[in-house]
């Protein structure tokens, strides 16, 4: 049931503002923005507290983000606020509890507590990464209520995670709030599976006695398949495909999309229930390395930013996997649909300095050149030979250019996003934010070749349109991007370096504490994408105060990502939390 109220804490600070979901465009309560079509949450790098009696009263729940590694959101289960990772790239929600042991032991954020919590017999056993990284999360799946931004959903369906070896809790979050597509999730194919007037239905279309059980099959299949791109647990480079996906009844695809106003993920049920005025969501991240500043970050649910035009954005449309490529089997009164399994794009080309690189032949000509848009990726990946040629390490103050075209423009990380600072006390040399990641099989997942994680998404506005998600060829599911870096991106980190050094300074790296209203933007482009403030400014990115703390954790934590090669909870793995 979907209950278009504020929450309980801003019942407590601010009755007046108890009103329908969209009903006012005046500015509301917890720091974020209402409009008449949306809903829009200030996006900010923080390491956040506690989460004490203080931030509650203010109902703060601004995305965090820490160290330009994990963007994060405070979301409201039950009683309990607490940070989750911000994440394209996956589709579950699922938050640690207080049952979770050693791998929660460390950290300030709030567990969520079982008390609220009701289970539904049944776990989540979900994997991250590729076959080079890869992390776990397990626990029970159940229900409670879920507010955010004043949006609650009642007996919202989530993970609460009692065993992990994800580093969520060292990025000053304690879980993930996926953004994807219904059929990516884990825990919508075990809730759907479990329904029993769905095994009835089943067995009745499928004509079988064991059609419960094939449909489970059917549904684990699709989403073992997808969810993880490969098997983490694979010992070659090339691991085995998953087990043959079997096509499912004609029928099945319908009983699913109908059970997505009642069991998906978070955002697609507020999108099936038609609550948003556009059933999309968009984002800017702000920067906090290099040099503090650039996009003000923000997500915005149900619309653009404010003073943003839909015509001022590139879109282009969504991977869809058919029946042939291990997709979804569609309704049999629309036989020509075809189902999007996440945020993947076309690519045009990739460029490095201007110059193009080679198309990658580590995989099967007939697979299209594609990216993953994934804000869970602290890195840029893509195919190793293609990688190859970009350089790994280089003078900080010699800045490269890569871009992606994209839509037939021209997409470029700005300069400073590109890059990381190589050793704590040097900015004498730096490396590429860049990675090799697994090349796309056919039949064996995902069939993207790049991911393009936070380097990239910090020069763009980018917008993420699920469309109709039962007829996706009446209103496609697309990505639109604007681009927001400025044409004098390789000159001002030629700057930040050249005076980072004089100073005897790092660059700056800092993690922002979240903000406990919409913090004003500094200024608004031409594009009107609002830009963010200098915020700490580079000094607090020296070796005292918060820079030189941040830049302390960065070195502790890089040698879990680049030496030692533990992945963090995200998808494709970043930098490491640098």
């Amino acid at each position: 049931m979907l209950v278009l109220r504020v929450c309980f804490l801003a019942i407590l600070t601010q009755p007046t503002a108890v009103l329908g979901a969209f009903a006012s465009p005046e500015p509301s309560f917890h720091g974020a923005k209402r409009t008449a079509g949306g809903v829009h949450l200030p996006v900010r790098r923080q390491a956040v507290s506690g989460g004490g009696k203080s931030a509650k009263e203010m109902g703060s729940i601004g995305l965090g983000d820490f160290l330009d590694v994990t963007y994060n959101v405070l979301i409201e289960i039950g009683q309990t606020q607490t940070p989750v990772v911000l994440d394209t790239g996956s589709s579950d929600l699922w938050v640690l509890s207080t049952a979770c042991g050693a791998g929660c032991s460390s950290g300030t954020q709030p567990l969520y507590p079982l008390s609220t919590f009701h289970a539904a017999n049944m776990q989540a056993q979900l994997l991250y990464g590729d076959s080079m990284t890869g992390t776990h999360a397990s626990g029970p799946i159940g229900y409670d209520t879920v507010c955010l931004a004043g949006l609650v959903l009642e007996e919202q369906y989530f993970a609460a995670i009692n065993d992990t070896n994800t580093a969520v809790l060292q990025t000053n979050s304690a879980g993930i709030f996926g953004l994807g597509f219904p059929l990516n999730s884990i825990v919508w194919n075990e809730v759907f599976q479990s329904q029993p007037s769905h095994a009835v239905s089943f067995k009745k279309a499928l004509r079988s006695p064991d059609a419960s059980s094939h449909l489970a099959n059917t549904l684990r299949n699709l989403v073992i398949r997808f969810f993880p791109k490969t098997h983490l647990n694979a010992s070659s480079p090339s691991p085995s495909p998953p087990p043959q996906f079997k096509r499912q009844s004609t029928s099945t695809a319908s009983a699913m999309f109908s059970s997505y106003t009642s069991l998906a993920p978070l955002l697609p049920r507020l999108v099936a229930q038609g609550v948003l005025a556009l059933p999309m969501f968009a984002i800017t991240l702000q920067r906090d390395t290099i040099e503090i500043g650039g996009n003000q970050g923000t997500l915005s649910i149900g619309e653009l930013p404010p003073g943003v035009q839909n015509s001022s954005l590139t879109w282009v449309p969504v991977r869809g996997y058919p029946p042939s490529q291990s997709g979804l089997t569609p309704p049999v009164d629309s036989p020509n649909e075809v189902y999007p399994i996440a945020w993947e794009i076309p690519l045009d080309d990739v460029y490095l300095d201007g110059v193009k690189l080679p198309r990658s032949t580590l995989s099967a000509p007939s697979i299209s050149l594609s990216a993953l848009v994934d804000t869970g990726n602290s890195l840029i990946r893509g195919p190793a030979d293609v990688v190859s040629h970009i350089p790994t390490r280089f003078a900080c103050s010699a800045p490269h250019t890569l871009a992606f075209s994209i839509g037939g423009r021209l997409f470029p990380v700005d300069a400073r996003d590109f890059v990381s600072q190589a050793r704590s006390g040097s900015v004498a040399e730096c490396m590429a934010n860049v990675a090799p990641t697994d090349a796309p099989v056919l039949g064996a997942g995902y069939l993207y070749s790049w991911s393009l994680g936070d380097p990239f998404l910090k020069g763009v506005l980018a917008a993420f349109h699920y469309g109709d998600l039962a007829r996706p060829s009446q209103d496609p599911p697309r990505v639109g991007l604007l681009s927001t870096v400025p044409g004098d991106a390789a000159a001002k980190l030629v700057a930040d370096v050249a005076a980072a050094a004089a100073g005897g300074l790092d660059l700056p790296e800092l993690s922002d504490p979240a903000p406990t209203g919409m913090l004003p933007a500094a200024s608004t482009a031409l594009n009107g994408v609002p830009l963010a403030s200098a915020g700490g400014g580079r000094g607090q990115g020296g070796r005292g105060g918060q820079g030189g703390q941040a830049n302390g954790v960065r070195d502790a934590m890089r040698v879990n990502v680049w030496t030692v090669g533990v992945a963090m909870v995200l998808w494709v793995v970043g930098r490491g939390l640098a």
